[in-house]
């Protein structure tokens, strides 16, 4: 469901998939080739924050992303933020990766390629580098991303982007209750 709030009416590029379960309300901007999965929720329901999503990021299902009363939530191009995480960062950056059931908290930043281990908690105002990978209750860096990680990340990356294209097309994906 797709909801105006306060005025604010969100932004999605055509060529993006949004699941019928997704909710996406007021202050959010959704770029193109995107997937937000079953469940999914982006609230930009906070006064001076908006939600901007780059192109070719994944949204898993039962993702949680939402305002900060600092400023707005910048998540990158070719993010995939996994199951069950929450999202108030301040930023995500290019091809970052969040795993399962991960939080992100207040005005934290995640920098380019970086992943963030499933189950994770990246703190309040807590910057991570680019090309690292961080876990733990709370997250701490573990280790470089190597060029082979990088790779495998995208080829994960570009098989939503062909679920993307499956979910548009009526002949492949349509409700049949």
């Amino acid at each position: 469901m797709i909801y105006e709030f306060d005025g604010m009416i969100p932004k999605i590029d055509p060529t993006t998939f949004v699941s019928e379960s997704a909710t996406i309300i007021g202050n959010v901007e959704i770029g193109k080739n995107c997937y937000i999965g079953p469940g999914a929720v982006v609230r930009g329901d906070v006064p001076g924050s908006k939600i901007w999503i780059g192109d070719y990021s994944v949204v898993e299902d039962c993702v949680v992303i939402h305002g900060n009363v600092s400023g707005d939530v910048h998540i990158g191009a070719r993010v995939t933020i996994g199951h069950s995480a929450v999202v108030h960062c301040k930023k995500l950056g290019d091809y970052a990766n969040v795993g399962i059931g991960a939080i992100l908290s207040l005005e934290s930043e995640i920098g380019d390629y970086s992943v963030v281990a499933e189950g994770s908690v990246v703190k309040s105002r807590q910057i991570v580098s680019d090309r690292v990978v961080v876990g733990g209750i709370p997250a701490k860096e573990l280790r470089a991303l190597s060029d082979a990680d990088i790779e495998a990340w995208k080829t994960s990356n570009e098989w939503y982007e062909g679920l993307t294209q499956k979910c548009l097309d009526p002949k492949l994906f349509r409700r049949i209750d």
